[in-house]
C-alpha cells in the first residue's frame, strides 16, 4: 500500500515523501513500448500509469508488460472508464494483473468524461448522476468480491490493491473520501455539451475550495488518503511568458499571470518549477504527481530536485 497522507498543508504533510508518476498515453507496439518503460523507470518516476481511452493501449496488459521490463515502479490504470466494465470481470483482471506484476497494481477509477468513445463502444454514457451511481457500484462491489477469501483469482495484496479515485465533483469527492487510497484532482472539468472530452482548466482558487472540501468529507476517515494532482504541461524554460502566452486560448478569462499561476501547468527554470511544486504541497497537500507522457523528459530534473524535501 503507498503511505498514507497527512492532513493537508500540516507539517506533516510536508515530511511525507513526495511520489512522481507518469501516464504513458501514446499508443505503441513490442519493444517501442517496452523501451519506453525502462525509460520511465531510469529516470526515477515511481509509478508508470495507463489510461482506458480507445485509440491507446488496453491498459491491463500493458501494465503486464511494463513489469516484465521493470523492476521497482509501482504500475496503475488513470483511470479506468467505469463504464467500460463490470464489477465481476473487473475484479478478475485486477486480480490477475496484481498477481503477474509481483503485487505493484493500484488501481484507479473515474467515471469516463467522453461520450464519443461510449458511442464508438456501443455502450450507454448515463448523465453525470447516473456515471457517478455506477462508479459507486463499481466500488463497493469490487472491494466485496476481492476481500472474499473464495474470489479466484486473487490479488497479492492484502487488505486489498491501493485505490485512486479521479474526479473533483462533490459527489466523486464524497465517494473518494469514503474509500480511496489515493484522492486524484484532475484540475480541469469538462467543457458542457463537449462529447469529446475537452477540458477547461481549474484556476487556482477554484481548486483552494475542491480541495477544501474533499478535506471537509474526509475529515472522519481513520486514514487520510493520498492526494494526488494530474500536472498537464511541464516546459522548462528561462521565458515563461513567451511560453504561456499560446494557451490564452485555452482559458480566455485569465491574464497571462493568472495562467500561468494554473495548478496543472508547470512552466518555468527548473528552480522556478521546484518551487511550484513545494507550494502546491504547502497550499493543497499534494504529494503524489502525475505527468503526461509528453512531459516525461522534461519533469525528471524537477524530480530529481524535489526529492527528500
Amino acid at each position: 500500500m503507498p503511505p498514507t497522507v497527512q492532513p493537508l498543508g500540516s507539517r506533516a504533510a510536508r515530511s511525507r515523501p513526495f511520489r512522481f508518476a507518469v501516464n504513458l498515453t501514446a499508443a505503441a507496439t513490442d519493444e517501442a513500448w517496452r523501451s519506453k518503460c525502462r525509460r520511465a523507470e531510469e529516470l526515477g518516476y515511481d509509478v508508470i500509469l495507463v489510461p482506458d481511452h480507445l485509440g491507446k493501449v488496453a491498459p491491463f496488459p500493458a501494465l503486464v508488460a511494463a513489469a516484465e521490463v521493470t523492476e521497482r515502479p509501482r504500475l496503475g490504470t488513470f483511470v479506468l472508464n467505469a463504464g467500460f466494465w463490470n464489477p465481476a470481470l473487473l475484479a478478475r483482471e485486477v486480480a490477475t494483473v496484481d498477481a503477474l506484476t509481483g503485487g505493484r497494481l493500484e488501481l484507479g477509477l473515474g467515471t469516463g468524461y467522453v461520450q464519443s468513445e461510449h458511442d464508438r463502444a456501443g455502450l450507454p454514457f448515463g448523465s453525470p448522476g447516473e456515471r457517478v451511481d455506477h462508479l459507486r457500484h463499481l466500488v463497493e462491489e469490487l472491494e466485496r468480491l476481492l476481500s472474499a477469501e473464495d474470489h479466484v483469482p486473487r490479488p497479492v495484496q492484502r487488505p486489498r490493491v491501493p485505490l485512486l479515485i479521479g474526479g473533483i465533483g462533490n459527489r466523486m469527492l464524497r465517494l473518494s473520501a469514503e474509500h480511496a487510497d489515493i484522492a486524484a484532482f484532475t484540475g480541469a472539468t469538462l467543457v458542457p455539451g463537449n462529447t469529446t472530452g475537452k477540458l477547461i482548466p481549474t484556476t487556482a482558487e477554484q481548486l483552494d475550495e475542491r480541495v477544501a472540501t474533499y478535506a471537509e468529507l474526509a475529515a472522519g476517515r481513520k486514514e487520510p488518503a493520498e492526494l494526488n494532482l494530474l500536472i498537464q504541461t511541464v516546459v522548462v524554460t528561462d521565458d515563461r511568458e513567451a511560453v504561456a502566452t499560446p494557451f490564452l486560448h485555452r482559458v480566455p478569462d485569465l491574464t497571462l499571470q493568472q495562467a500561468l499561476e494554473l495548478p496543472i501547468m508547470l512552466i518555468g527554470t527548473v528552480e522556478q518549477i521546484v518551487a511550484q511544486v513545494l507550494a502546491q504541497r504547502e497550499r493543497y497537500g499534494f504529494t503524489y504527481l502525475t505527468v503526461l507522457e509528453a512531459s516525461m523528459e522534461a519533469f525528471a530534473p524537477v524530480m530529481a530536485e524535489v526529492r527528500g524535501r
